[in-house]
């Protein structure tokens, strides 16, 4: 795939799995949301269309961003009143929100609407990373983990034949 074959491709992925998510742990998602659609749907399938998600340059940017900040965060290197907003993950803070929403637009509005179950429910992968606190900040993380599902998922929705030619 040629996510690996690039190296900012290589990095992200490196990042991601530094962090404690490998592509898997989001193709478990992505099967997981498209299964009720699609019954045919494999790990390995999702896995194609994360990589696929991944392969995108402004979805790398996005990503090396969002965990970039967390580990600023991690350091104490932010400023205040940041550094405490991003350390806690205030509930009204919008900002990882809003970043991750920058993957998922790149999918249209299947990749919002997975986003907000996502970002709701935090299954797998997701609420482990919302749920690490002591020394990690995951605050954009999980997130931007969310947001590679929800738009992988919704990238194999739209290639998906029967879904498009049931309304014919």
């Amino acid at each position: 795939m040629v996510t690996r074959d690039t190296k900012l491709g290589r990095y992200t992925i490196q990042l991601l799995s530094e962090r404690g998510v490998e592509l898997e742990d989001i193709a478990r998602l992505v099967t997981e949301l498209q299964a009720p659609y699609n019954p045919q749907v494999t790990d390995e399938m999702s896995l194609y269309f994360v990589e696929r998600t991944l392969r995108k340059r402004e979805v790398q940017h996005t990503i090396i961003t969002g965990i970039e900040i967390d580990k600023l965060a991690e350091q104490k290197m932010l400023s205040e009143p940041l550094q405490s907003i991003v350390e806690k993950d205030m509930p009204l803070y919008g900002a990882d929100e809003s970043l991750a929403l920058a993957i998922v637009h790149v999918y249209g509005s299947v990749g919002i609407t997975n986003f907000g179950y996502l970002d709701k429910l935090k299954p797998g992968i997701i609420g482990e990373l919302d749920k690490q606190k002591e020394g990690k900040c995951n605050t954009y993380l999980d997130d931007l983990v969310g947001a590679i599902a929800a738009a992988a998922a919704s990238s194999l929705a739209h290639s998906h034949p029967n879904i498009s030619q049931s309304f014919h």
